[in-house]
């Protein structure tokens, strides 16, 4: 992390650098387009992720705010794009080329196969998440339940509490974490739950005077570990393998999407045991359930997944690829997979994202060269170039 810092955590110095040879900018947000508006070039009319196509390459389409509250209230976004959207009063993603390959894939998948796993990898701050929300989004209004893991690195170092698992000697428990995880799952999937109404294979006993009988409904199964967070996680690794069990069955079709995915083959977590050795990620109780599903010992279903750098600590960022950080473990268990680029915008996709934020008054003026300059200091990184338009 150190040395992401070191190489963004100058960018508001040098924002204040480009400031003064600018004219003025704005830091006030203009409301969303009236009603009616005409779609500016930058825009795409096309709301339905299904329907993208190059046609619509590099343009801004807005996800309705019921679908967005539905999909992301539990994460899926980075936290200054939420920040962006709050300021802009809309949810818009730019339709890039890597959501769109994968779109063409999943739309010509043969769902009766083998699950096949696409693996999302480049550079930080290139787009990945994004690019999987694009999928996401595509998943929800097409009837796939969601398997959505936010951002797995939380559960390795930041998670809410810990504790030795009961009845599983040398694991550790992320209770709190697993019953938010299921409260995510009921969100996103709950509507389509109650119309695919599945049933529980078996019967599943929490403690002498609890069980879950065979034959309850999934949401019956989430909500016990929802009001029982001392069996969430338990609740969790039976709902995925009833999933896997279901969409086998031809009852329902999965997306599994993991934003961080290698944190699961990190070497070491930033949690401690009893003894104050930091343990594995496969002494997680978390783990394993997450691990079953992106195998590919199931049919109906697609994963998406992605690896990154800042998944992992310090002294484990030397490169992008798949192969490295996955590690030779994590690799192997993906093996084969398809593996999908995201790279830095295009000049296309720049200059719609200069557009867009002039759309929104968030730019007002743009002097000679002024694109050049961001252009320069962003590298036409994602990222990179919304800190650096964050401070004007």
């Amino acid at each position: 992390m150190k040395m992401i810092r070191n190489r963004f955590g100058n960018l508001s110095r040098v924002s204040v650098q480009l400031q003064r040879h600018v004219q003025q900018m704005s830091t006030s947000a203009a409301v969303a387009p009236a009603e009616g508006a005409t779609i500016n070039e930058f825009r795409s009319a096309v709301a339905n992720p299904g329907e993208h196509s190059a046609l619509q390459l590099a343009k801004f389409y807005t996800i309705p705010a019921e679908q967005k509250k539905q999909i992301f209230t539990g994460g899926g976004l980075p936290k200054q794009y939420e920040l962006q959207i709050k300021t802009f009063t809309e949810a818009c993603l730019m339709v890039r080329n890597p959501a769109l390959e994968m779109l063409e894939y999943i739309k010509n998948a043969d769902l009766t196969k083998p699950v096949v796993r696409y693996v999302l990898y480049g550079e930080n701050g290139t787009g990945k998440t994004l690019t999987m929300a694009h999928v996401l989004h595509y998943g929800a209004i097409n009837d796939f339940l969601l398997v959505h893991v936010p951002w797995a690195p939380n559960w390795m170092k930041r998670p809410k509490e810990a504790s030795n698992a009961a009845g599983q000697e040398g694991m550790i428990d992320l209770p709190f974490d697993a019953a938010a995880w299921l409260v995510h799952f009921k969100n996103q999937n709950g509507q389509l739950l109650q119309r695919l109404q599945l049933k529980t294979g078996k019967e599943y006993v929490w403690s002498k005077r609890e069980s879950t009988p065979a034959g309850s409904s999934l949401i019956e199964l989430v909500e016990h570990g929802i009001a029982r967070i001392k069996y969430a996680s338990e609740t969790t690794a039976a709902l995925i393998s009833e999933l896997k069990q279901l969409s086998t069955a031809g009852q329902c079709k999965v997306m599994v999407a993991i934003d961080g995915f290698n944190a699961f083959f990190h070497p070491i977590t930033r949690i401690f045991s009893d003894n104050k050795q930091r343990v594995t990620p496969d002494r997680i109780t978390l783990t394993k359930p997450f691990l079953d599903i992106t195998n590919y010992d199931w049919t109906n279903g697609v994963c998406i997944l992605s690896v990154d750098k800042i998944a992992m600590t310090e002294g484990y960022m030397d490169s992008y690829m798949p192969r490295y950080l996955l590690g030779q473990a994590g690799f192997e268990h993906l093996d084969p997979f398809v593996p999908v680029h995201v790279d830095n915008y295009t000049d296309k996709e720049f200059h719609s994202y200069i557009n867009y934020y002039l759309d929104r008054h968030w730019i007002n003026k743009t002097p000679q060269g002024f694109e050049e300059q961001l252009k320069f200091m962003s590298n036409k990184n994602p990222y990179s170039l919304m800190q650096l338009v964050r401070a004007l």
